[in-house]
């Protein structure tokens, strides 16, 4: 279901406020989006000022930089660690800071995949 993020008609107090404007589509959002581990899936979403977000809802691929200073795609499996929330490990939700486990070792992610709509991340 939608939400809308604009300026309330009621004051702190409980008085009424005149809105000099109406409501804007950029207001309106939906239920928080999580970015999971899977087959790749994206949303555009239309912000203030004709600009646009990408959101990554799901992906397997991620950008990794070594020690060396190479960068290379990565397939991650599950989540290791999380530090935002214990739950994301199990249902292997990816934020900036999980720690995932992929086929070049364990990588740290160091982008934000529901404001980027890419993943990046070092390798530890």
């Amino acid at each position: 279901m939608a939400q809308w993020h604009g300026i309330s008609r009621r004051k702190s107090t409980g008085g009424r406020r005149v809105q000099a404007r109406s409501k804007r589509s950029t207001e309106i959002s939906s239920e928080k989006q999580f970015a999971l581990i899977g087959e790749p899936k994206r949303k555009i979403y239309s912000t203030t000022g004709g600009n646009t977000l990408v959101r990554v809802l799901s992906d397997n691929r991620c950008s990794v930089n070594s020690k060396d200073g190479k960068t290379v795609n990565a397939t991650m499996t599950n989540v290791i660690q999380n530090e935002a929330n214990p739950n994301y490990i199990r249902r292997n939700i990816l934020t900036k800071g999980a720690v995932v486990d992929t086929d070049k070792g364990q990588v740290r992610i160091t982008s934000r995949p529901g404001h980027d709509g890419v993943i990046n991340g070092v390798l530890l």
